[in-house]
């Protein structure tokens, strides 16, 4: 069965999932952004076949999300996020704080987060990026935009 395509779709949402709306790819970049660069490694750390982790990795590699850089003559590869896969695990980082606040459950979030900049641990909060205000669902309006169909 033909995976349906988003791509074209004039939803950002739908491109988005285009990218990275298969279950295995947010995993994979999870990895990587948290240094998990090899592929036997990423294998091993999500249990995923060798097949379907090929297949997600050029798949990302395709998008411009990963890169592979070459670490060995024979040749072998690690990844390594893209500025595109960076700005992309911003989405998992809002993501988890979803998931943090509604299934971690008693025990607490599985992993928490240092901002670099004030040492302090905190969660992502979205911001208007022109007055810096939080930007919650309930404080937008959805107008059309320039590249609506």
């Amino acid at each position: 069965m033909q995976r349906t395509q988003f791509g074209e779709m004039a939803c950002s949402i739908a491109r988005t999932l285009d990218v990275i709306g298969e279950p295995w790819s947010p995993l994979i970049l999870r990895d990587v952004w948290a240094g998990v660069l090899r592929f036997d490694h990423i294998q091993a750390d999500l249990g995923i076949s060798r097949k379907v982790l090929t297949e997600r990795l050029n798949h990302l590699v395709e998008q411009g999300v990963l890169e592979r850089v070459p670490y060995d003559a024979r040749p072998r590869y690690e990844y390594h996020l893209t500025a595109k896969g960076t700005d992309l695990v911003e989405v998992l980082m809002v993501m988890t704080r979803w998931g943090d606040r509604w299934l971690a459950g008693e025990a607490g979030p599985p992993v928490l987060y240092r901002h670099h900049a004030c040492g302090q641990i905190a969660h992502v909060d979205p911001r208007c990026s022109h007055c810096g205000r939080p930007m919650h669902a309930a404080d937008v309006d959805l107008l059309p935009g320039p590249g609506a169909a």
